[in-house]
């Protein structure tokens, strides 16, 4: 009789020291910046406002008190409209900038290595530096260089979102499988062919995913940025809660998460045509 011999297993003991040495460190710098922040924090009772309470219920109250006026229902449809418009514009041009960055980011159209870390690096830490400064701080500098026009707020809107649309697109350009790209290597295809008929049709779907969601985004952005000329729905807002008009407010916010439900829902329902 044959008896074979088993190899023992050694214990691994990996998981414990990953979780000591990564896991564990990480929730443990969480823990104490949260116990730092609750120090910090002043939490005096002069944090709180002494008429909070029934400002609260009159905002509640505007739930129940919806203004419901065919005539307001007018305002806040082309208010709504106006500020797709604004929304759009800003997203289209965010993508006709960021999809050229973006090749240059995914490293796709360098050949050699040092040509590759450098032109990767240094456009990286543009986009980074682009995309750290908010759609409030850019709307600012542009409004004081341009006015306060719906153009400075396009373009607050378009510079941030076109940076974080290339470093994401670069990410997915950079995440496509291997497999196919060396077949189109080997066939002699030259690094801008592959990233045409390689990286581009199998990054397509997450591109054109993400760019929706930012879509999504920009429309509530293009909201806030009512203050530099952008005459949409968060312009109507900050005039209904000047008035102390809650009822509106709530209408038009109403309007608002529609807005954003319609496009999520038109969004998905492209990306199943198109890629089903």
């Amino acid at each position: 009789m044959n008896f074979t011999t088993s190899k023992l297993v050694p214990i691994r003991r990996s998981d414990n020291s990953s979780f000591v040495g990564g896991r564990g460190v990480t929730s443990l710098i969480l823990c104490a910046i949260f116990l730092v922040s609750l120090v910090t924090v002043d939490w005096d009772a002069s944090v709180f406002h002494d008429g909070g309470i029934s400002s609260v219920i009159l905002i509640l109250q505007g739930m129940v008190e919806l203004d419901l006026s065919p005539e307001f229902l007018g305002i806040a449809i082309e208010a709504s409209w106006i500020t797709i418009t604004y929304a759009f514009a800003a997203i289209s041009l965010a993508m006709v900038i960021a999809v050229p960055i973006s090749f240059v980011a995914s490293g796709s159209l360098f050949e050699s290595v040092i040509s590759k870390i450098v032109g990767i690096s240094m456009i990286r830490v543009l986009l980074a530096v682009i995309r750290s400064i908010h759609e409030l701080i850019w709307a600012w500098l542009l409004a004081i260089a341009l006015g306060f026009t719906p153009t400075a707020g396009v373009m607050a809107l378009a510079i941030p979102y076109s940076a974080i649309l290339a470093r994401v697109f670069a990410d997915f350009l950079n995440d496509v499988p291997d497999s196919p790209l060396n077949a189109l290597r080997s066939s002699g295809a030259s690094p801008f062919q592959v990233l045409i008929y390689g990286r581009i049709p199998l990054a397509a779907k997450d591109i054109l995913s993400y760019a929706f969601y930012r879509f999504e985004c920009c429309l509530r952005s293009a909201a806030v940025l009512s203050f530099i000329g952008l005459q949409g729905i968060g312009y109507q807002i900050m005039v209904s809660l000047d008035d102390v008009n809650f009822g509106q407010v709530w209408t038009l916010l109403i309007f608002l998460v529609a807005m954003v439900v319609l496009i999520d829902h038109w969004g998905s329902q492209i990306r199943r045509n198109l890629f089903s």
